[in-house]
């Protein structure tokens, strides 16, 4: 009798355990390029030993491309991720430069997979957090690795048509991305990019992200009216009469900055007008007068204007941007690099030193390898600023000039070592000691020696002759600006069509203007607003633009080059 209470207890106890393990239902699957048994599992919400027990073909042969699988369905079964197991997972601690997109690579995930697994990780990785990560696999983090981006593969993207858009050849994806001998690149499918291309992206934590091309895009609006502002001390000009305004300009002085600015206007007005966009820009001159300014804002019929560019003065631009009357027109200024006052329709196209300054000195600190060797060179004035560098390593040496403008040799030389890299940051804007500071650097570069040269403040003082383009080159000064006057064939169109019209090259003003009018244009006829979550940045001749909302009220350009001197050329670092 006991005999058979136990069996039948026995059988209970089995009957309930195997109820509660029974699949409520089964699903086929067809197993997809690059599936894994990880991948499956997160998208089923069961354990790889639960895919493997109800498909036992797989530990013999493996999982295989277009293998049907059993995919068991429990009903009231607690999900792996409010329970993970520790078979299947491991704890990684997030380093430095370790970003989603390379974990995903390494680890043979997609990016809606690890966010899955850790969604708190969907606005960005930290330093120092803890994530889940599948076990059995190790990252592989080198140097090779750190100079490595990466790219998501869109819908209905081939191998052919990534290599044109990011400008490298489908032999060299292929080399950094093996597993696409023989597959295909599917959607979502992360691949690794060398540093160095030439696609219209940009790049963010190691991701490249296209930029949008307003040139090619849809115009919603075919007809604007603008208006300009500048210190011009004549009558006011129609951009509708190209004949008529050359003949007023040409009894001016072409390099006067109002006149080199209306020139680039009128370029970027009639590029946009081969796009099909109508526009019409009335130029009004300030004299520099807050009074005629004032009398300009009441005669001037605002109804049906979308956009107003300048006054150029920035005293005189806060002035005229408070007007009521022009409360809901953007208003743009297009030189300025002083903080203007902001409001809800201010846009300041030009980023002021203090921000791009902050910037770079950011970019320094992530570039800056406490492994290193770090050399900080200052004068009296950047002291302070030179100083917030020195944290950065516990070996760097601090070096500040000696009061004739100048640094000792024997110092330099003495600091400088042959069996570690050389980081050098130089904070200054004093001529003569960049001009002695660069000419010692590159003396000191050999074979042996290699020395990369940083400022968090470039200024027009590299600009001057005395301070030799070999030596930077040599050096890689690398720096932060808010416009790149590479010579692309845009850039070489745009100055052949300007000396055939004007009988001169255009200054630099003129491709502010250029680039500023261009983009105001093509931002309002793509969507009838300068600002907009789907304009993430533009970039056109120079400058590149991307508006965000700014902490004083109204928006600013937060868009910048990293660049570097090498040899004689100026490239963009893509970080």
């Amino acid at each position: 009798m006991k005999l058979r209470l136990f069996f039948f207890f026995f059988l209970i106890l089995g009957f309930l355990s195997f109820s509660q393990t029974t699949p409520d239902r089964f699903i086929v699957h067809k197993v997809k390029k690059k599936e894994t048994l990880y991948s499956l599992s997160k998208i089923y919400n069961i354990s790889i030993e639960t895919i493997k027990e109800y498909n036992p073909l797989i530990d013999k042969i493996g999982l295989k491309r277009k293998m049907k699988l059993q995919i068991p369905i429990f009903k009231n079964k607690p999900s792996i991720e409010d329970k993970p197991v520790l078979v299947n997972y491991k704890r990684h601690v997030v380093k430095p430069k370790e970003t989603k997109w390379r974990l995903a690579y390494e680890y043979g995930l997609k990016i809606s997979e690890l966010e899955k697994i850790n969604p708190e990780i969907v606005s960005g990785l930290k330093i120092g957090q803890q994530i889940l990560l599948p076990s059995g696999k190790d990252t592989v983090i080198n140097n090779f690795q750190n100079e490595l981006n990466y790219y998501q593969v869109k819908s209905n993207e081939n191998l052919s048509l990534i290599s044109q858009k990011i400008g490298i050849s489908t032999d060299s994806i292929i080399a950094y991305n093996p597993i696409l001998i023989n597959s295909l690149p599917e959607e979502e499918t992360i691949l690794k990019i060398p540093s160095q291309f030439n696609g219209n992206f940009d790049v963010k934590d190691g991701l490249l992200y296209e930029r949008i091309s307003l040139k090619d895009s849809f115009f919603s609006n075919n007809y604007l009216q603008l208006v300009c502002f500048l210190p011009f001390k004549m009558r006011e000009i129609e951009f509708d009469s190209v004949e008529k305004t050359n003949t007023k300009l040409s009894r001016r002085n072409l390099h006067t900055i109002s006149a080199d600015f209306y020139f680039g206007m009128e370029m970027a007005k009639e590029f946009c007008d081969s796009l099909g966009i109508k526009t019409k820009i009335k130029v009004i001159d300030t004299q520099n007068d807050l009074s005629v300014i004032n009398e300009k804002i009441s005669s001037v019929n605002w109804n049906g204007i979308n956009a107003i560019i300048g006054p150029l003065i920035p005293k005189n631009f806060d002035f005229f941007s408070k007007n009521r009357r022009i409360s809901d027109i953007p208003i743009i200024s297009p030189l300025s690099t002083k903080e203007i006052d902001g409001d809800k329709n201010v846009f300041q196209s030009v980023s002021p030193l203090k921000r791009l300054r902050k910037v770079m000195m950011n970019y320094i600190k992530n570039e800056i390898d406490s492994t290193q060797n770090l050399v900080i060179i200052t004068d009296s004035i950047n002291f302070k600023i030179a100083k917030e560098f020195k944290k950065l390593s516990t070996k760097s040496h601090f070096v500040e000039s000696e009061k004739g403008g100048f640094v000792i040799p024997e110092l330099i030389d003495s600091l400088l070592v042959d069996s570690l890299k050389n980081q050098v940051i130089f904070e200054s804007q004093d001529l003569g000691l960049a001009a002695n500071v660069t000419s010692l650097l590159n003396s000191q570069v050999g074979k042996e020696r290699d020395v990369q040269l940083f400022s968090s403040l470039r200024t027009a003082i590299y600009d001057n002759v005395n301070i030799s383009r070999k030596h930077l080159g040599n050096i890689k000064f690398t720096y932060l600006n808010d416009n790149f006057p590479r010579e692309t064939n845009e850039r070489k169109k745009f100055k052949d069509r300007f000396l055939n019209k004007y009988g001169d090259y255009p200054s630099k003003e003129s491709y502010r203007a250029y680039d500023v009018t261009l983009d105001v244009i093509l931002r309002l006829a793509y969507q009838n607003k300068i600002f907009s979550d789907k304009i993430e940045e533009t970039n056109h001749i120079e400058n590149k633009f991307k508006y965000l909302p700014d902490d004083g009220g109204g928006y600013s350009n937060f868009g910048y080059y990293i660049l570097q001197n090498r040899d004689y050329e100026i490239i963009e670092i893509k970080k």
